[in-house]
């Protein structure tokens, strides 16, 4: 018998259909999470990129800040691309609302410039294989600072750590949803109990 794995993609704003269409190309199902009562019996949940500002303030309202944390000390797989790793950062420069404050990391929003300054990247994670992986970066923060339990899975050319992990919390600068690459996910995926 087969058991598919659910993998809740918070719905508020941003690109959460595209996660959930990869997470259907990994033969695993993807459910739009709105309301607190839509986390219940998730494998893992994903916060996508988005305006960190609007997804912060819709967090807010729909009582949604508490059960995520909740969920994350329970060792509940949580991965944040883009705007959700500024959610999940202790510590973002540049944004006076509350977040999720979940990895041991400070980061700095918007720090490569306006959405004319995005880019592409081929970065080396080893926990993906040696192929690059091709990394689509927009408005995209920084990691500032990374805490003594958090793992650097990859960094730019330049040194700068821009995909960590940190037990059960995976999160990145880019959007790996937006590239054809599916082992961001596949690895995300696999950290999934049971």
């Amino acid at each position: 018998m087969v058991v598919s794995k659910k993998v809740g993609v918070l719905a508020l704003q941003g690109d959460f259909l595209e996660h959930i269409q990869v997470l259907e190309r990994l033969n695993t199902e993807g459910l739009e999470v709105r309301q607190p009562g839509e986390l219940e019996g998730l494998d893992g949940v994903i916060i996508p990129g988005g305006e960190s500002t609007a997804i912060c303030c819709l967090l807010a309202e729909y009582a949604l800040l508490e059960p995520l944390r909740k969920l994350a000390e329970e060792g509940l797989p949580i991965m944040g691309t883009c705007a959700g790793l500024i959610l999940m950062a202790r510590k973002t420069t540049g944004l006076s609302l509350e977040t999720l404050r979940l990895m041991d990391i400070e980061v700095k929003r918007n720090a490569f410039g306006r959405q004319v300054d995005s880019f592409e990247a081929e970065l080396e994670i080893r926990a993906l294989g040696d192929a690059p992986f091709p990394a689509v970066f927009i408005r995209a923060p920084v990691i500032e600072k990374v805490g003594p339990g958090v793992e650097v899975l990859a960094r730019l050319p330049e040194g700068g750590p821009v995909a960590v992990k940190q037990k059960n919390l995976l999160a990145c600068a880019f959007h790996p949803e937006l590239s054809r690459d599916l082992r961001f996910h596949a690895y995300f995926l696999n950290m999934l109990s049971g």
